[in-house]
């Protein structure tokens, strides 16, 4: 008589397995196991020997007992994906099952520390994004600027002021050059979720990005997941999603006060002070009236000229905006003695290389832990607010209260 494993939820191997972005053929050639076998523990009908379970937790390179985790609720969920629709299946199904981890590895995190409370303007838009204007879209990102007591001055760090404000936010690899980034409201916690991608880009596209799904927490908190299944929705979606970060990152009085000519060796002088390609920056000049139609066709002429169009100046010096909140938190937890490495993989249950890439930790950093390595290397180092800095990113330090947990 076989012996299966008890306990096994099948869901979760197909979870790992879509993490993985593996089919069950291929997972196959990596266990030995029959794609139907596979498939029918998937589907609950059986389950694994612990031997064969043993062998898929190597293949899939997670740790045994993620498998025995009850499975997920299912609710509805608004996710977007920055191109989504240009990404294969299998890509965008990775990298929402990553996105699940997040909201894991946050949640866990969430019983020890004090996140910093949401806190993201409701503007009373039309649940229908077809009916937002171009002019009500800049009025939302002024509107943002606002709600935060911003001036409009370029951002000192787009991440920073996110995480501030309640976000949770991780840069990770998402298997595709055609997702730039995922975020989700998620209503459970009332806070947004980010991932942005890193598989390409730069710097300033990254911090691009980190704005753009801004935009589709301000504009489009209560689209309905059904509604991004209709291609002139989505098409519309994306495009709105990315004017607003343009015009968050970029407020038309002051950003127009600096363009004192409209040439290239211009833009390129802005973009240190912005942070915002020169791409970017023209289409946004273009939009505001700032150039005619036939300067902007000359202007792409002589960018493309210049090799730009493969990498724009600055873009290999610039430094890229690391999210702080989650390893902050971990560098709390652990070095309060709340949690040890083991007990942080215990209760994830994910392999820690997929924690310390979702968390931004660096490699080896729960293998090699230690209070006194966290004193020398492993803490941001504070520094004293200047009054030039951003009023919603006081002194670029994420402070996290420790929650003392009731025994």
């Amino acid at each position: 008589m076989r012996v299966g494993t008890p306990g096994f939820v099948g869901v979760r191997l197909r979870e790992a397995r879509e993490a993985r972005g593996l089919t069950l053929v291929a997972l196959h050639d990596l266990v030995g196991v029959s794609a139907q076998s596979l498939s029918q523990y998937e589907a609950g009908r059986s389950s694994p020997s612990p031997h064969v379970l043993e062998r898929i937790s190597v293949a899939v390179n997670m740790p045994e007992h993620f498998f025995l985790l009850p499975e997920r609720e299912t609710r509805p969920s608004t996710i977007f994906a920055r191109s989504m629709s240009s990404a294969t299946k299998t890509a965008r199904t990775r990298a929402e099952r990553r996105f699940e981890w997040l909201r894991d590895v946050a949640s866990y995190l969430s019983e020890f520390v004090a996140f910093p409370t949401p806190n993201f303007p409701d503007l009373g838009l039309p649940d229908d994004p077809l009916l937002l204007s171009d002019d009500e879209i800049e009025e939302a990102a002024d509107a943002a600027r606002r709600h935060w007591g911003m001036r409009d001055d370029p951002i000192a760090n787009m991440v920073l002021l996110l995480e501030n404000n309640g976000a949770i936010i991780a840069r990770d690899k998402l298997g595709a050059e055609t997702l730039d980034g995922l975020s989700e409201f998620v209503v459970e916690d009332g806070r947004p979720y980010i991932i942005v991608g890193t598989d390409k880009g730069s710097p300033v596209r990254w911090r691009f990005d980190a704005a753009h799904e801004l935009g589709h927490m301000v504009l489009h908190a209560n689209v309905a997941p059904e509604q991004l299944l209709r291609p002139e929705t989505f098409k519309r979606i994306e495009e709105q999603a990315h004017r607003f970060a343009a015009a968050f990152l970029l407020p038309l009085a002051s950003f127009g006060d600096d363009l004192s000519a409209v040439n290239l060796d211009a833009f390129r002088a802005l973009k240190a002070k912005w942070k915002v390609s020169i791409s970017a920056m023209i289409i946004r000049a273009r939009h505001a009236g700032f150039l005619s139609e036939q300067t902007e066709r000359s202007l792409w002429v002589n960018y493309s000229r210049r090799g730009w169009r493969r990498i724009e100046p600055y873009d290999e010096t610039m430094q890229p905006e690391e999210p702080r909140l989650l390893r902050r938190a971990f560098d709390l937890v652990l070095s309060e003695g709340a949690q040890t490495p083991e007990d942080v993989l215990s209760r994830v249950a994910l392999h820690a290389n997929d924690v310390e890439a979702l968390c931004g930790l660096p490699n080896g950093y729960l293998a090699n832990f230690s209070p006194v390595s966290l004193l020398s290397s492993h803490r941001v180092p504070e520094r004293q607010e200047r009054p030039e800095d951003d009023a919603a990113t006081p002194g670029q330090v994420i402070q996290l209260p420790v929650r003392r947990r009731t025994s």
